[in-house]
């Protein structure tokens, strides 16, 4: 989202930023400059003291997994809760507007409920908010990834208005968004020698996405199964013999697993395992493998200029957690306009 902001304005700055998760923390320092944000729990944050008051804008995500439709969505799940802390940084913050990013389901939450009991006559009732769903493919991402957004300003001011659909009906395709990228991959590992020290803490790192243009070193099984998948195609496609024993007599479920990306359509929504082809249809379209961190932060829309810290795994979660840049950026137009 902070990536959307800058793109959409010079006028946005940012000020300050929380981030649990010590390697998005450290990939967000190395983008966006040093000083700016801390590797803490929420609670911590803004227990600290160390708070903005008065800013113009926030933006956040909580965390879906308590409710998100691929999760268990257990309602005990404390993840859930966090979009109170959220409430509390507006109180903390006194922004003119706010903006939270969710999955669909949060639309449909009890947590959404909450929130909106909350600025109806609760602890933020001195700001309201309207919401949507929106499809990033819509603004430009050449992926389908169908999210909630939630705008909020100060009750003193007008709504900003939601961001305009500029990709309605002719959205940006697989094979428009890979054009120039190579078939073939830079290895498997990351480039050596790089450090990046943040929070107490080294990180491999920092790297430009064109640098995670890698692979990985597949068994002779799964090499054999991507040699049978047909463009467009998925597990249903495997003979009797390259099927996995759970697939053998279970032909319901998603058609996505093992799946090829289509070429003439944008991607499926990019999740964090983009990089394991049972995870979804995240094989390449065309290649015997499934799409690098490279590809997949090009769906996501990330420019040349972020940079990405910590382990394969850990720069996947990164790119697969994010804001498509084109709907962050979209957003980032309407709140420049309105301020």
């Amino acid at each position: 989202m902070t990536a959307g902001l800058h793109a959409a304005s010079s006028r946005f700055k940012s000020i300050a930023a929380v981030e649990w998760d010590r390697s998005a923390a450290a990939s967000y320092e190395a983008t966006f400059g040093q000083g700016i944000v801390q590797a803490l729990p929420i609670q911590d944050w803004l227990r600290s003291g160390d708070v903005p008051t008065h800013v113009d804008v926030i933006v956040g995500g909580p965390p879906c997994q308590g409710f998100s439709t691929l999760g268990k969505r257990e309602v005990e799940d404390e993840r859930n809760s966090l979009w109170e802390q959220y409430g509390h940084a507006i109180l903390a913050t006194k922004p003119k507007y706010f903006v939270v990013e969710n999955v669909a389901a949060f639309a449909k939450s009890p947590q959404f409920e909450q929130f909106q009991a909350a600025v109806t006559n609760g602890f933020l009732k001195d700001y309201d908010f309207q919401h949507r769903i929106f499809n990033a493919a819509d603004f430009g991402a050449p992926q389908a990834r169908k999210r909630a957004v939630l705008i909020g300003h100060h009750r003193d001011l007008e709504f900003p208005g939601f961001p305009e659909l500029t990709h309605f009906g002719n959205h940006i395709n697989v094979a428009e968004a890979f054009a120039g990228i190579p078939h073939e991959v830079n290895g498997v590992e990351l480039p050596q020698g790089r450090k990046y020290e943040f929070d107490g803490h080294t990180f491999e790192g920092s790297f430009t996405a064109d640098e995670l243009h890698l692979g990985r070193n597949y068994s002779s099984l799964s090499r054999a199964r991507f040699k049978e998948i047909p463009p467009g195609g998925n597990r249903k496609n495997l003979p009797p013999h390259l099927l996995a024993p759970c697939w053998v007599n279970h032909n319901s479920g998603s058609g996505d697993v093992m799946g090829r990306l289509r070429l003439d359509k944008p991607s499926v929504t990019i999740r964090t395992e983009f990089f394991k082809p049972e995870k979804g249809r995240y094989l390449h379209p065309t290649a015997n493998r499934a799409i690098t961190h490279y590809e997949a932060a090009t769906l996501q829309g990330f420019p040349p200029s972020h940079r990405f810290v910590g382990s394969k795994t850990a720069i996947a979660r990164q790119i697969g957690n994010a804001v498509p840049i084109p709907l962050g950026a979209a957003i980032g137009r309407s709140l420049a306009k309105a301020l």
